[in-house]
């Protein structure tokens, strides 16, 4: 079936499979929303593509994401974290991935869970944009430097508003789908 993407994912099947399954579909589940955060977060400097392709090492290195083990991580586990070749291997993330869990208990424990912390800046509901092309989407918005604000004052590293919106666009936030997409009406 040919159907009409959005054009940064076509050509890499990886990718289109990303596109057509996750990429801007609302996540409302706090272990999807903190992996998404953290792949973000370690995409930071790099393509989307380069992380995709290690998502899996980071899910098996990182204990499938759970962010209750990740947040008691000591210096031996950073150690073996650093020689694991099948992620990206920079020292700051990894660290920041383990405060940026316990900051993320601790939303959880004041909002009730990061879900409900998140989803308020945008009242709960996506912010549907139109754009017919993928390249007029923004990297940031003011929007965007507000929550990374907010993260950065409750803790959290490597949440810059570049981060932040794509993370918005990934769990749905905003859908940035092109207009002629398939995924534009579906997310």
């Amino acid at each position: 079936m040919n159907r009409s993407r959005c054009g940064w994912c076509e050509g890499d099947a990886l990718y289109e499979v990303y596109h057509d399954e996750e990429w801007g579909v609302p996540v409302y589940d706090d272990a999807t929303l903190f992996e998404f955060l953290i792949l973000e977060t370690f995409q930071a400097g790099l393509s989307w593509i380069t992380v995709l392709k290690k998502r899996e090492s980071f899910r098996k290195a990182f204990d499938n994401f759970d962010y209750k083990k990740i947040a008691l991580y000591q210096q031996p586990k950073i150690d073996e974290l650093l020689q694991n070749a099948g992620i990206i291997r920079n020292k700051l993330k990894i660290k920041a991935t383990i405060s940026n869990a316990q900051a993320f208990m601790n939303i959880q424990e004041e909002f009730g869970s990061f879900s409900k912390y998140i989803w308020a800046f945008v009242d709960g509901q996506p912010i549907k944009n139109k754009f017919e092309d993928y390249k007029k989407a923004p990297a940031n918005t003011p929007l965007s430097d507000t929550i990374s604000k907010n993260l950065k004052k409750r803790g959290f590293k490597f949440v810059g508003s570049t981060v932040i919106y794509a993370h918005m666009q990934a769990t749905g936030m905003v859908n940035d789908h092109e207009v002629t997409c398939f995924r534009y009406n579906e997310v």
